[in-house]
């Protein structure tokens, strides 16, 4: 898995161990990330998410309950987010972050 800290918030979900990264992002800043990322949106069933801060501040927080609040991640901590709860990411700043999906471990 990544080199980073999850948050320090209690409440955040953790992933599975039995997980490995399929893919990463490209590193994001606030010109360059989609605007669908900034949206509510979700990750599809059975991959579960990595919202990884490189550089700054970055948020981010569950669309459900309504009022979730804004989980604020600085440079190397990171967030996991399970599958298929809406969600969105929060600009704070100038920042970078990258988002990394992990599905369940291939045994072949």
């Amino acid at each position: 898995m990544t080199e980073s800290s999850p948050t320090r918030d209690p409440e955040a979900p953790e992933m599975p161990r039995d997980m490995e990264l399929a893919r990463t992002t490209p590193l994001f800043d606030p010109e360059s990330v989609p605007k669908a990322i900034l949206g509510s949106h979700q990750v599809a069933a059975g991959v579960w998410g990595r919202l990884v801060c490189r550089t700054g501040r970055v948020g981010f927080a569950f669309e459900e309950p309504e009022d979730s609040e804004v989980v604020e991640l600085g440079p190397g901590e990171h967030f996991d987010i399970p599958p298929e709860r809406r969600h969105r990411v929060v600009l704070l700043g100038p920042s970078t972050f990258v988002v990394e999906f992990y599905r369940p471990r291939s045994t072949g």
